[in-house]
């Protein structure tokens, strides 16, 4: 009885400890987030970090994205077809296409190949500067570092990572066309009124609307993880992988969440 006791015990433990650390984790992450951003809406403001962070967001994540969505559309009416024509529902691809890409598969597509280049990117450079502490360096100058680091990732990340999403959209979207109309024979202008036919106004703003959240979990994720590590070149490696899978686990759970609260 007593070694029974015992093991539930040091089980129960365990449980405790692992909700604590979650807990303490989510507070830290919280305060980390404030933090930069209270410290970015109060001047000087820093126009050109934030025109870098702009270009390497948005202009160099545009390759990535748009060979995703381009190959994800050309797939997503290639699997279409082979299930609709059993039902003689080829008409209804198009509006499938369309719906799926804003709605889903542009945001979610859009946001993990972000997290995936960016993230990781984002984590790397800024672990590096804090266990070569440059970090510290910059507060030795009156320097604020989540104003000069933080701050213009997470601003640029919230706005730009939506026009990705829209980018993705439309190439998607094209990538559709080009397979049925130049592969499956389908007649262009009814492949093209059956697509303005589905197009929703609000199917594209709640995808606009998840790309936003997305972004800003990417860059905060991207930057917290890369300012508290530590441990040299293994530790922001380990952070750098922690980052990634934590911003895609976040995408995929905000996502499920975000569908059920806009639709």
């Amino acid at each position: 009885m007593g070694s029974h006791f015992a093991e539930l015990s040091v089980f129960l433990d365990r449980i405790g400890r692992l909700f604590i650390g979650f807990l303490a984790s989510i507070g830290s992450l919280t305060l980390f987030s404030i933090k930069a951003i209270w410290a970015g809406i109060t001047p000087p403001y820093y126009w050109k970090q934030i025109l870098q962070q702009a270009v390497q967001i948005g202009y160099f994540s545009l390759p990535v994205v748009g060979m995703t969505a381009l190959f994800t559309g050309m797939a997503m009416t290639l699997q279409c077809y082979a299930g609709f024509s059993e039902f003689t529902a080829e008409n209804a691809i198009p509006s499938v296409v369309m719906i799926a890409m804003t709605r889903e598969l542009g945001p979610v597509l859009a946001a993990l190949m972000v997290a995936g280049r960016l993230g990781a990117s984002m984590t790397a450079e800024i672990g590096t500067m804090k266990v070569t502490e440059q970090i510290d360096a910059l507060t030795t100058l009156s320097v604020n570092s989540y104003k000069y680091l933080v701050f213009p990732r997470i601003l640029t990340g919230t706005f730009l990572v939506p026009f990705l999403v829209l980018i993705d959209d439309i190439i998607g979207i094209l990538g559709g066309y080009l397979v049925g109309v130049y592969y499956l024979n389908f007649n262009a202008a009814n492949y093209i009124r059956n697509t303005l036919e589905s197009m929703v106004t609000w199917d594209i703003v709640s995808g606009l609307i998840k790309g936003a959240v997305f972004g800003f979990v990417i860059c905060l994720m991207g930057c917290y993880q890369g300012y508290f590590s530590k441990g040299g070149a293994e530790g922001v490696g380990r952070a750098t992988t922690n980052s990634v899978v934590t911003s895609s686990i976040m995408i995929l759970l905000l996502d499920g969440i975000l569908t059920f609260a806009l639709f």
